[in-house]
């Protein structure tokens, strides 16, 4: 498929939301890469200045696809770092979802490809009567790649309200970076999705290795790429969970903004407290989406009988998608425990073998528990209760089924498209 030209590039072929074949996708299934040093990042604060930092040192390439990117103080830096990149050479990709950065102007995008960046939007379509119509089966990966030796991957998206100083709305969130083996996966990941990726990842891998590209950390880090797409890994990010919840002895700690899982999730939930497991969820309190928290709210009851530690994060909206398991399993990245990540969304988590990173994200959750958030008593007031419970039964069934009737309804096929900037109308 020929694109039109961005800039100085040109777009050759533009990937749709699943490799294209059964092939290319056992390509995609990515193993535990040992020798990782992973670095948590908690909210704007930390994070922005670490990726800014290796966009401004990259010397080859720039991968970087995010669900939002906002014209505000963060995505006008961001912006003036990526031409700046593109100016000196640098081969620049920029991906991004046509739901969540659908505000961004002609003018913002214009720049980026003028200066030679190519640009890609996910899912881009008009509004229909002030309405947006893509709201399902969005981009919604955060994922960095830099030369290809040092990646970035988490919750976090290019916009202010990650920072602190955005006021009572800015959001907590978290992100990893990590320099590695593990690296060549995000890497090919990212030009796989972005339709530049024609070798094998076995092939790719030796070529990288020839060229020195790798970055060879030495840490002591395992890390294994997980995503799920509409086709061959409707899954795998449900079942990485499931796989690490239902071995769970000691402790298990889940930090989710839009916590609405399936039965399967919350049943291992639930066993695990049930056979002596401290387990410990951490929701949202001060939503950013009203519904999320009602929604959540519906599972407490099921949840708290058997033992449940449910904590509501007060202070401001949770963004986060964090958890880990005893000592050493961890999980960070883009998916929610919610019906659109969970069966519509395209999403990528890191999962971590690490206990060092597991001890510093448990001591930085520890943090948040017991400082910003309240407890839900295991024995709430019984007024409503019938009520509750036969609502909560009726939209737990409604919301669980609601990805298939969405996926079973004619639609578009959703796909990369570049951005092409409007031709300047003529003078009389």
């Amino acid at each position: 498929m020929n694109g039109a030209p961005l800039g100085k590039v040109s777009v050759e072929h533009i990937a749709t939301d699943l490799p294209p074949d059964a092939a290319q996708a056992r390509e995609l299934d990515y193993g535990w890469q040992p020798g990782n040093r992973i670095e948590l990042l908690e909210n704007g604060e930390e994070y922005f200045p670490k990726v800014f930092e290796a966009l401004r040192q990259a010397r080859q390439e720039i991968l970087l696809e995010t669900f939002i990117l906002f014209e505000d103080k963060v995505g006008v830096e961001l912006q003036d770092i990526l031409i700046e990149a593109a100016q000196r050479g640098v081969k620049v990709l920029v991906s991004l979802d046509g739901f969540g950065c659908g505000e961004l102007s002609p003018g913002f995008l214009g720049q980026l490809a003028a200066a030679g960046v190519t640009v890609q939007m996910f899912d881009p379509a008009s509004k229909t009567l002030g309405i947006r119509t893509n709201w399902f089966r969005r981009l919604h990966r955060k994922i960095v790649v830099v030369d290809a030796t040092v990646a970035f991957i988490g919750g976090i998206n290019f916009s202010a309200d990650h920072l602190e100083d955005f006021g009572p709305e800015a959001k907590q969130d978290y992100a990893v970076q990590i320099i590695g083996p593990a690296v060549a996966d995000l890497h090919h990941f990212a030009l796989a999705q972005s339709g530049r990726q024609a070798r094998t990842r076995r092939g790719w891998r030796r070529r990288g290795h020839r060229l020195g590209l790798w970055a060879t950390a030495e840490g002591d880090g395992l890390v294994r790429l997980i995503y799920r797409d509409n086709l061959q890994h409707r899954s795998d990010i449900e079942d990485a969970y499931l796989q690490a919840l239902s071995k769970a002895q000691q402790r298990i700690v889940i930090a989710n903004a839009y916590f609405f899982p399936g039965y399967r999730l919350l049943r291992e939930i639930r066993n695990a407290a049930r056979r002596g497991v401290h387990v410990q969820l951490i929701l949202q309190g001060q939503p950013d989406v009203m519904m999320a928290k009602l929604a959540a709210r519906m599972l407490y009851d099921y949840l708290l009988k058997d033992g449940v530690v449910i904590h509501e994060y007060c202070q401001r909206p949770l963004h986060g998608k964090v958890a880990l398991v005893d000592d050493e399993w961890s999980t960070v990245g883009s998916s929610n425990l919610d019906p659109l990540s969970l069966a519509l969304n395209l999403e990528a988590n890191v999962l971590i073998r690490d206990r060092k990173f597991n001890q510093q994200l448990f001591q930085r959750l520890e943090t948040l528990s017991r400082n910003h958030c309240k407890t839900m008593p295991e024995n709430r007031t019984p007024r409503g209760w019938l009520w509750r419970v036969t609502v909560g039964f009726l939209v737990f069934h409604v919301l669980r089924h609601f990805p298939a009737w969405i996926g079973g309804l004619p639609a578009h096929k959703p796909r990369l498209k570049p951005f092409v900037q409007p031709a300047k109308s003529e003078e009389p």
